[in-house]
């Protein structure tokens, strides 16, 4: 399902720093199944893949399948894990463009209802032109609304779903059977807003942060909604944590003691580089995992993301010359789907064309992709840039479930061997605090 390729980042690190490497990610990975690390607390992300849910899997996929039926738009409310996990896999299986036909190997629409629901987001930014149009854009469509946040109390979504649920209740009588709370079981401003309206709500279970929530309803509802087999997903993440439980030479093990290794040789920041648009929204939803995972202390990776090719036209030049602090793992998919080919042309027969291309015609764009992809590794490499790369097969349910359930064990293990709780984010309050000041509050 996924190889992991090291060759040219592994002559940036020493033979000193490769001493007692091994050792250290086992001790690592051994706290992390053992439940013996910092904040074992928050280790629910794991234990919900140990023991699945099926009845859970069924009710979400149910009401994703009732919802296709009634509406044209579901509303998705929230911040950081509470959408890019959700934003991610929907953005990763969907064809580019409304009613162009999927080009991956998914259960769109789970065979049943050829009716394709719109997923939106709202509440992950201030933007108050943003949500206006918004607004004026469901203007006469079927709208449900999934709010989601463990407090309710959070500034982006929180005024945001007020603004929504005002304008859904002059929209729709039936506006309360419309909204369905993903929150906290039992404490908290949305739970108790939820219960007193009679909200349809799921649960956040306690012991799993925003960022490792995909594999819960805060994820699996939207996606399910989008059409896409969540039971392939979840079990994808299941198949991967007990591959990488059942073996000490994993690519996941390996890879996290690459990248602590390249941490303690002073590299600072490191690019996740994709050539597939599609994985654009999947870069987002791991800088977030990874920022607040790791970036405490004075340390970490500061996780940045780039799209290739087209980021090779601007971004490229600093990565390959700018300061050499930059390690960069590529996210290559090795069947992207695109059959199109580039034609040939009468002026072909010169030998160069008119337009200079006569080199690529009867070539396909996917491998114009590898060689582009091909000769950015061994050029920034060449650049002096650690290069490592995973590679995935295809983009399908199954493929992304596992990834996103790598990519959580990974950071899970980068945590611990910096010696540093992955699962707490208390620099994330700081802003909140200065913030609320100057709107007249205190917290």
């Amino acid at each position: 399902m996924l190889h992991l390729d090291l060759d040219r980042s592994d002559r940036f690190v020493s033979d000193t720093l490769r001493q007692g490497l091994a050792a250290r990610t086992q001790e690592a990975h051994e706290a992390l199944m053992a439940g013996r690390g910092a904040g074992a607390d928050w280790l629910g992300w794991r234990r919900i893949l140990a023991d699945p849910n099926d009845a859970l899997l069924e009710e979400l996929a149910a009401l994703a399948a009732d919802i296709r039926s009634r509406a044209d738009v579901l509303l998705c409310v929230g911040i950081g894990g509470s959408y890019l996990g959700a934003e991610a896999v929907i953005r990763a299986l969907s064809p580019y463009f409304p009613g162009a036909t999927p080009v991956q190997e998914s259960s769109l629409f789970g065979g049943g209802s050829p009716h394709r629901v719109e997923v939106l987001f709202a509440g992950h930014h201030l933007s108050g032109a943003y949500l206006e149009q918004l607004l004026a854009y469901l203007e006469g469509k079927s709208v449900v609304v999934n709010v989601i946040s463990k407090s309710g109390t959070t500034l982006e979504p929180g005024v945001s779903f007020r603004v929504i649920r005002e304008w859904m209740q002059r929209q729709f009588e039936d506006a309360d059977a419309r909204i369905i709370a993903t929150t906290d079981a039992h404490r908290g401003a949305l739970r108790k807003l939820a219960d007193e309206r009679g909200w349809q709500s799921f649960v956040i279970p306690d012991d799993v942060g925003g960022r490792f929530s995909v594999m819960t309803p805060v994820g699996l509802l939207p996606i399910a909604v989008a059409g896409f087999d969540i039971r392939r997903f979840f079990y994808g993440a299941v198949a991967m944590m007990k591959d990488i439980d059942g073996q000490q030479d994993h690519p996941a093990l390996r890879y996290a003691a690459q990248r602590y290794a390249l941490h303690e040789a002073a590299y600072v920041t490191e690019v996740l580089s994709v050539f597939e648009p599609r994985l654009d929204a999947l870069g987002a939803w791991w800088a977030q995992l990874y920022g607040e995972s790791e970036g405490k202390e004075g340390k970490g990776l500061f996780p940045a993301r780039c799209v290739f090719s087209t980021d090779l036209h601007s971004l490229g030049q600093y990565l390959q010359e700018g300061k050499r602090n930059i390690c960069e793992t590529f996210l290559i998919l090795d069947d992207d789907r695109g059959r199109l080919g580039v034609p040939a042309a009468a002026s072909d027969t010169d030998g160069k064309g008119a337009d200079g291309l006569a080199f690529v015609a009867g070539k396909s764009f996917t491998e114009l992709t590898r060689a582009a992809l091909e000769g950015t590794m061994d050029a920034h490499t060449a650049g002096g840039v650690p290069v490592s790369a995973i590679r995935i097969p295809r983009l399908d349910e199954d493929t992304l479930g596992g990834l996103v359930y790598f990519f959580e064990h990974v950071v899970a293990l980068g945590g611990y061997m910096l010696g540093i709780n992955p699962f707490d984010q208390p620099g994330v309050e700081a802003y909140k605090k200065a913030m609320y000041e100057r709107l007249g509050r205190t917290i």
